[in-house]
């Protein structure tokens, strides 16, 4: 650990910086900067050109006149590389500050048992709230026997992309399923959910072309549009009337226009208005890409989605994207769209399926497995919703923040500072309950929060249980000061 870290820690636990609950010092193991494909960078408030936010946009290329080039030697070209470093420094204070306090460090927390609403973890069960599991799929029996006979037929891999020797039965078996689904021509599976976005967008814009986006839509779509080398503009969350004031602005200065949406938020549990939107991108002559990550699986009588919550055409939306890693069970991304589209993106786009292996086996055959469960046991998604609307009543009856949040799986409950988000979630993990913190950048400083993710096999005695102890735990953090673990 460097010297500056370990007087980070001292600081953070000193009596001036740290305070006690109990006799024990009341810093938390860890606050969880992102999470489980969430956004990875800061989200503005309404518009964004070329300059694109968070650690991962554009750097210049060229040093300044009076720049001078550091001599790093071998194995250090990237030690003080600022995200590098900061990151390192944050991560070696919340070591010493879970060593010092006593609290458990919640990042990486290793498991030993199917990502459930209960799991095995330092050598106990924790009633887990971290796991985007949502129909309890992930180890269901089809699920995991469709798995493994896709080993056992197929092998560990593709082993090659699917245009040379890497195509099985099985990925047109699940794109024509997804395809019909969405009642658009085709679909395409591909390895990775951020991928398929990012990838997606990559191939798709170019420079003079403009992405216009939600203020809160993933990270990967900003790493597709820095792909592309197109501009992005950002609207007002889930508002018709910004996205139509930028669309009025800007619309005629670019070639081609992707308005793009996600149908659950991830980190707000918002409701995208994906019928209206969609409605107004249409006015302005703009293609539309919609993120179902979140949404397919949960929203719809038969978890179909967003399409099927609003009674939406497949044809009203360019774009379906979605991913086999959470409703679903398995692990990968999924577009659907218009036929002629999907056969050029299967033979030509790079990092999606061009230059790159087909999906494992297995997870397509897990997929599959997976869809014929959501349509032979609709009550899942029933089960799902009546256990969200129960723990949001719980949360609303004894007073806790949950921001913008409406009603869905995705429950946010907001811990101002990220030492008092990081005191609970670590406090939690004592006590045998697993939710995650969230800190910025992923969410706005002052929005910290820890994030529950409901699934259709909590019991009610855990939400109710998970409320009690939630409220109890915040109540002991808002007695700690305002610091953060500085990174």
């Amino acid at each position: 650990m460097s010297e500056s870290a370990r007087d980070l820690a001292r600081k953070l636990l000193s009596g001036n910086g740290g305070g006690s609950v109990g006799g024990r010092t009341p810093t938390p193991a860890a606050s969880v900067p992102s999470a489980g494909g969430q956004p990875s960078t800061p989200r503005p408030a309404s518009t964004a050109g070329s300059g694109h936010t968070g650690a991962a946009g554009p750097r210049s290329s060229t040093p300044t006149a009076a720049a001078i080039r550091t001599v790093r030697g071998p194995g250090r070209q990237f030690a003080d590389h600022p995200d590098v470093a900061a990151t390192v420094q944050k991560q070696a204070a919340i070591a010493a500050i879970s060593a010092q306090s006593g609290l458990v460090n919640p990042l990486f927390l290793p498991r030993t048992s199917p990502n459930d609403t209960v799991i095995r973890a330092l050598d106990t069960e924790l009633v887990n709230f971290s796991a985007y599991n949502y129909l309890g799929l992930s180890s269901h029996p089809r699920v995991v026997q469709a798995a493994k006979d896709a080993l056992d037929q197929y092998g560990a891999s593709a082993s090659a992309s699917r245009i040379v020797a890497g195509e099985i039965p099985l990925y047109g078996e699940l794109e024509q399923r997804l395809a019909g689904i969405y009642d658009v021509g085709d679909a395409m599976v591909t390895t990775s959910g951020y991928l398929t976005n990012a990838g997606v967008i990559g191939f798709l814009l170019r420079e003079g072309d403009v992405a216009i986006c939600d203020s809160l839509i993933h990270g990967s779509v900003v790493s597709g549009t820095q792909w592309a080398g197109c501009r992005r503009i950002n609207f007002r969350h889930n508002d018709p009337e910004s996205l139509r004031s930028v669309l009025r602005m800007s619309r005629n200065g670019f070639d081609r226009a992707l308005v793009v949406l996600e149908g659950h938020y991830s980190m707000d549990g918002t409701v995208g208005r994906v019928d209206e939107l969609a409605a107004i991108a249409r006015e302005f002559d703009c293609a539309v890409m919609v993120d179902e990550a979140h949404s397919f699986g949960v929203f719809g009588d038969h978890g179909h989605g967003i399409r099927e919550h609003y009674g939406m055409a497949g044809a009203e939306v360019d774009i379906w994207m979605g991913t086999l890693s959470k409703a679903l069970g398995s692990c990968g991304g999924f577009i659907a769209a218009d036929a002629d589209l999907i056969a050029a993106m299967k033979a030509s786009a790079p990092g999606v399926a061009m230059l790159t292996g087909g999906p494992a086996p297995s997870t397509i055959g897990a997929a599959l497995a997976g869809l014929d469960v959501l349509e032979a046991e609709p009550e899942r998604v029933r089960r799902l919703w009546h256990n969200a609307r129960l723990f949001n009543a719980a949360l609303h009856e004894r007073g806790l923040n949950v921001g913008e949040s409406q009603g869905t799986p995705i429950v946010p409950v907001i811990v101002p500072g990220e030492i008092r988000a990081g005191f609970v979630s670590a406090t939690l993990l004592q006590r045998g309950m697993y939710a995650g913190a969230i800190s910025a950048p992923a969410v706005p400083v002052g929005k910290e929060r820890l994030r529950f993710f409901i699934t259709s096999e909590h019991t009610e005695q855990q939400l109710i249980s998970a409320a009690d102890l939630l409220a109890e735990t915040i109540g002991l953090a808002e007695n700690l000061p305002e610091l953060a673990v500085a990174g």
